[in-house]
């Protein structure tokens, strides 16, 4: 019989969901209220601010409701604007507010902090042949 600790997706979905939870823990102790799926949100917007709302949804693996609800919380907490887009009134323009870009500046070093300790006692070719694995398994259930 199968045990669920020797499945590899289960490992990922087990490690994934641990250095979440261990980074959300160490932003609130850092004092920050943001969220991983809110930074997430950010970061996608900070990286393409032409991005819509379906394409964030796709890249950050939340359906819509979901970013749109997270959406609304950074609008609220002034980390985002949100306004009509000029060329189509069906979209939204995103783009992150000076508070906004000042909060993901100032998260940059516990974002880095984090991913360090996460990666400890790996070395850097262990991390490329997981990041070409992990690529490859992407491409296959891509096809």
């Amino acid at each position: 019989m199968e045990v669920l600790n020797n499945i590899v997706f289960y490992s990922l979905d087990k490690a994934i969901k641990s250095y979440r939870q261990f980074a959300q823990k160490q932003l609130k102790a850092a004092g920050f209220t943001i969220t991983i799926d809110q930074w997430l949100v950010l970061k996608a917007i900070e990286e393409d601010n032409s991005i819509s709302q379906q394409e964030i949804a796709a890249r950050v693996f939340k359906d819509v409701a979901s970013i749109t609800r997270i959406i609304e919380l950074l609008v609220t907490n002034n980390l985002l604007s949100r306004h009509f887009h000029p060329a189509d009134r069906r979209r939204f323009e995103l783009k992150l507010t000076p508070e906004g870009k000042k909060t993901m500046e100032n998260l940059k070093p516990y974002i880095q902090a984090n991913r360090k300790k996460a990666l400890k006692g790996i070395a850097a070719g262990d991390i490329s042949r997981l990041q070409k694995t992990l690529d490859q398994i992407i491409k296959n259930v891509s096809s």
